[in-house]
């Protein structure tokens, strides 16, 4: 991508090309933070480059901006200018454009400025082929393309009228030809090396246009991003502002409703525009290079500028929406929402913000269902995978919230993760997403993922299996409940004990019994914990169904621990053990590990979705907060769950203190205890257990 060499003064003289090629990795080994934003102006000559990089320059000025005909700096940098590199070979002059864009790059890096650089991608007569002038460092450098699209018979008059350079005769039908080799060959380099690239079509007034995507250019990056996101975030939360208790965060397409917007948008293009690319141009987008990454999105922020003004885009926009059909299921939930002060409601899409709002104003609820979302330069910002994660963890520690998130596809699973409650909505099998099932079953084996699913409609066929994606019914009364349902904004640390229950009453008086030590002592504690694994902690995980055979010898559905395979006991040495046992016994296809301190289960962590930590006495709390901020700082999503013989009264508090935020601990114990007496040498139980009261 060669930039304009007519017109430039030709006597300076400069480096040589060698001790420039010198510096040539400098700008490859600054980071992506210091990286400048490059912008290529391209178009085939004629098309009005020269005069609109002078217009840019009187409008931007130059403190944030540096503007450059490459051929400036070509002259600059070669021996004898533009004559000298005129006369030199084709390679050698490759070398000399490749150093000239790289010299921009750093200029600019420098300054912290934004380049923009008039430049050619090929020369193509009509009696020779196609020549390219692109360089490997024109597509490491340049960050954004803008392509000047202008009509080929007003090119081909402005080359005749021009009386300042000597342009070869050339034909509107060949300029073309020119003008579509260029589009097509842009977009492919452009996609496979992460250069932002779009059509200027207006060739009246682009200046506009231009400045508006040269702002956006300027300061856009992903923490920008994020950022403007969060801001919109606090204007969706402002009206339930100090009363919030829960919300509901909804992925849209697919999930709301069976429709997908975008390619719907794109579907309905022609009826206005005329301009119905061959497929559906987010299909190939995201199936490019890109894939679905924040440049991925801002790409397509672009092509729906390219497609349509911000008039034909609300006409599209509101097209779209008039043929999307919310799930019934959905507004019934949502209006259930809308009655209780304490849920809110918000929709983060990756879609199409505008379309979703008038579907919600259709509905009528559009007043308290705020859209987060992009689709256009105004809004701001786009939304990806990420974006989707970050803000409901936002909800969740700036806001003290309890986060239910619903979503269909990949891109909805960081979200579901990081969410108190995740729901996978489950459409037709004939249009949703098919990559899903396997993203889903390695997030729940290996992330530690646990949600439900709901079919919608309802005679959909589920994902995987109903024992790793439990069904819920959204309109189901103890569904609705659950949600509907008050919270405390502090920590909702969960703590469950048996200490009136005569179960328990039995069980604590071997245990406290200073007559009991070693193996007796040791089967009591073993005892105490298939008590709370089966009276307690089943309830806290859940339990699935499977299949067992009948004495009778028929088949029958036998039950286990949720996910039993995929849990985690740890015996906080060494007192833990004896207990740990029991719940091992409990749960017999658990993985069972010892631990004395929290690094000791590291490897042990991946891909489980509950985390059993049993100690015999939790006195202060000071151990199973450090194994479990441990957990946390690896795995945000993991249920923890604490099972002991004795938990002190005082503990719970300073759990809660020490961890404010958690939402998915719980704590089971036998006995809570309002008895401050920590055990030395011949009280001390793990001594008791194994005979050592002997030891201080």
């Amino acid at each position: 991508m060669h930039t304009a060499f007519e017109n430039v003064p030709s006597s300076v003289t400069s480096p040589t090309a060698d001790s420039l090629l010198n510096l040539s990795t400098a700008l490859e080994r600054q980071s992506a933070k210091s990286k400048a934003v490059v912008v290529g102006l391209y178009g085939v000559p004629g098309s009005g480059k020269t005069f609109l990089l002078s217009q840019l320059k009187q409008s931007l000025g130059s403190e944030h901006f540096a503007f450059y005909e490459g051929s400036e700096m070509i002259a600059t940098l070669v021996p004898g200018g533009l004559d000298a590199f005129q006369g030199l070979e084709e390679p050698e002059k490759q070398r000399w454009r490749g150093i000239a864009i790289e010299n921009i790059g750093k200029e600019c890096a420098n300054n912290r400025q934004v380049a923009v650089v008039a430049g050619h991608f090929m020369f193509w007569s009509e009696k020779e082929a196609e020549c390219p002038v692109h360089t490997a460092n024109d597509l490491l450098i340049y960050t954004h393309i803008l392509y000047l699209d202008v009509p080929p018979q007003l090119v081909a008059q402005r080359r005749l009228d021009d009386t300042k350079r000597r342009r070869p005769s050339t034909s509107a039908d060949h300029l073309l030809k020119w003008q579509q080799a260029e589009k097509t060959q842009l977009h492919d380099l452009c996609r496979r090396h992460g250069i932002l690239y779009t059509l200027v079509h207006s060739h009246l007034t682009p200046l506009n246009k231009i400045l508006t995507l040269l702002h956006d250019f300027w300061h856009h990056t992903e923490e920008y991003n994020l950022s403007q996101a969060e801001n919109r975030l606090e204007e969706a939360l402002t009206a339930g502002q100090g009363q919030l208790e829960t919300v509901l965060v909804m992925d849209a397409d697919r999930t709301l409703a069976a429709e997908d917007t975008g390619a719907l948008f794109w579907k309905r293009l022609p009826r206005s525009l005329q301009a119905m690319p061959k497929e559906c141009p987010l299909k190939s987008l995201f199936s490019s290079p890109l894939g679905y990454s924040y440049a991925a999105f801002r790409q397509a922020m672009l092509l729906y500028e390219e497609a349509a003004d911000d008039q034909e885009f609300d006409d599209l926009a509101q097209e779209v929406a008039s043929a999307v059909t919310m799930y019934p299921e959905f507004v019934s939930l949502l209006r259930k929402a809308e009655s209780q002060k304490h849920v809110g409601a918000v929709i983060i899409t990756c879609g199409l913000r505008l379309v979703w709002e008038k579907v919600l104003e259709r509905e009528g609820l559009s007043e308290t269902v705020k859209v987060i979302g992009g689709g256009r330069i105004a809004d701001g910002f786009v939304v990806t995978a990420a974006v989707k994660a970050a803000l409901v963890a936002r909800l969740q520690d700036k806001y003290q919230l309890y986060v239910w998130a619903f979503g269909d596809s990949p891109l909805d699973l960081p979200m579901l993760g990081k969410a108190d409650e995740a729901i996978v909505v489950v459409g037709d099998e004939r249009t949703r997403s098919k990559s899903m099932d396997m993203d889903l079953m390695y997030a729940i084996d290996n992330d530690g993922l646990q949600a439900r699913q709901a079919m919608l409609p309802r005679h959909a066929s589920p994902r995987l299996d109903t024992t790793r994606l439990p069904l819920v019914q959204l309109t189901g009364q103890e569904f609705v409940d659950s949600i509907l349902r008050r919270r405390s904004r502090d920590a909702s640390i969960q703590v469950l004990h048996a200490t009136e229950k005569s179960a328990a009453k039995l069980l604590m008086t071997l245990m406290r019994d200073a007559n009991v030590a070693g193996p007796l002592l040791r089967e009591a504690h073993q005892k105490a914990g298939w008590y709370l694994a089966t009276e307690f902690l089943a309830d806290v995980i859940g339990t699935e169904e499977y299949s067992i055979t009948h004495v009778q010898g028929y088949g029958i559905s036998g039950y286990r621990l949720l996910r039993e395979e995929h849990t985690l006991i740890v015996a906080l040495m060494r007192g833990g053990e004896p207990m740990a046992f029991g719940v091992n016994e409990a749960f017999p296809l658990a993985t069972f590990v010892h631990a004395k301190e929290p690094t000791e289960m590291r490897h042990h962590l991946q891909g489980r979705s509950n985390i059993v930590l049993v100690d015999s006495v939790v006195n202060s709390g000071k151990t199973v907060v450090q194994f479990a901020q441990y957990i946390r700082n690896l795995y945000p999503t993991i249920r923890i769950v604490i099972v002991t013989g004795v938990a002190q009264a005082e503990s719970i508090s300073i759990i809660k203190h020490a961890l404010p935020r958690e939402r998915r601990l719980s704590l089971i114990a036998l006995r809570l205890s309002a008895n401050k007496f920590t055990g030395k040498g011949t009280t001390d139980t793990g001594n008791r257990l194994f005979n050592t009261t002997h030891l201080p």
